[in-house]
């Protein structure tokens, strides 16, 4: 099953209420709920999610609803992987780290980038497949794309350089809510979804502003107190959950996190009953289960993505945890 963050639609809800839809009636046609949607982390089928976004696009008279949905959006629907890849040297770099941790964020969607003259194309590709085509799904990951490479490139205004691409047909002005501006800038019928920029940007210095990455933990600590208000345990959990595919799950950066010094953390986690070590072994057995049972990766991808350096460490810590070996585990939960 190929699976994707939910937080891939923030701002959906409030999108399809402004042009006239039922969000909640929409999310039940395709067996969703609102409630899933105040975790962006949760996990749902990727194609149940591209065929929410055709349905809702018809339901709303909104042919470019892909597109709308992603602009309001800002680089923080890719979770904290867009963190990481901000933060590398090079435009080049941070294709390549795209690449090679998108899996975290949407299991069935790939990015490639290749050049052509003097230009660079990323383009999009999707290993699902759906009734009801991914339109809309193609339309909101190219503006996802387009807006994350503006942050990285740090340009205020996308310019005609600056190229959005559409395999698909193109919609006349009329006919949709979307931004004449932007409309102008898109290459229809083009032979690959994603964005066109000049070659010579690859090598250019990737932005980093500290100001996104504080802002970034600013607006998690608050989501985290109105999610497990005054529950130390499950705050800890949730950011041990965010950090393990970095490798930086230290108690170090755990405590920043909560604004406490570690010494401090410690103490109260003592009070508790609990210890550091403790939540962090509960949190990867939690994770791997989930992906063991519903097989969104292989079980040495699995163990790279919990932060272990080798598969053996993972298998050996796994069958501590439940008695049996990642492979013969997964065999029997399917089965059930």
């Amino acid at each position: 099953m190929f699976l994707i963050r939910i937080g891939a639609i923030d701002g959906y809800q409030r999108l399809v209420t402004s042009l006239g839809g039922n969000p909640v009636h929409l999310l039940g046609e395709v067996g969703f709920s609102p409630a899933q949607l105040r975790n962006p982390n949760t996990y749902v089928s990727y194609t149940r999610l591209a065929e929410l976004l055709e349905i809702t696009a018809d339901a709303c008279g909104e042919p470019m609803f892909g597109l709308l949905l992603s602009r309001d959006q800002t680089t923080s629907v890719l979770g904290d992987i867009a963190m990481t890849i901000l933060q590398q040297p090079t435009v080049r770099e941070a294709l390549e780290s795209i690449d090679r941790y998108l899996y975290l964020h949407a299991r069935g969607a790939r990015v490639a980038w290749r050049a052509r003259g003097e230009s660079v194309e990323v383009g999009l590709s999707f290993d699902i497949t759906s009734p009801l085509g991914l339109a809309q799904l193609r339309q909101l990951s190219v503006g996802q794309l387009e807006k994350f490479l503006v942050e990285l490139l740090s340009i205020r205004e996308p310019v005609r350089s600056f190229t959005p691409l559409l395999q698909q047909r193109s919609c006349a002005p009329e006919l949709t809510r979307l931004d004449a501006r932007l409309l102008s800038r898109i290459r229809f019928e083009a032979a690959v979804d994603g964005v066109r920029f000049p070659k010579r940007w690859l090598e250019r210095q990737s932005h980093f502003n500290p100001e996104t990455v504080r802002k970034h933990f600013q607006e998690y600590m608050q989501t985290l107190q109105q999610r497990y208000p005054d529950n130390l345990q499950d705050q800890i959990r949730d950011i041990l959950a965010q950090l393990l595919p970095s490798g930086e799950c230290s108690i170090e950066r755990v405590a920043a996190a909560l604004d406490l010094s570690p010494r401090v953390l410690q103490k109260r986690l003592k009070n508790e009953q609990t210890s550091y070590s403790s939540l962090l072994r509960q949190t990867r057995r939690v994770i791997a289960e989930q992906h063991l049972q519903h097989r969104t990766m292989s079980i040495t991808d699995l163990a790279l993505y919990l932060g272990y350096a080798d598969v053996s460490v993972f298998s050996r810590h796994f069958r501590s945890w439940t008695g049996v070996s990642p492979r013969q585990w997964r065999p029997e939960r399917v089965g059930n």
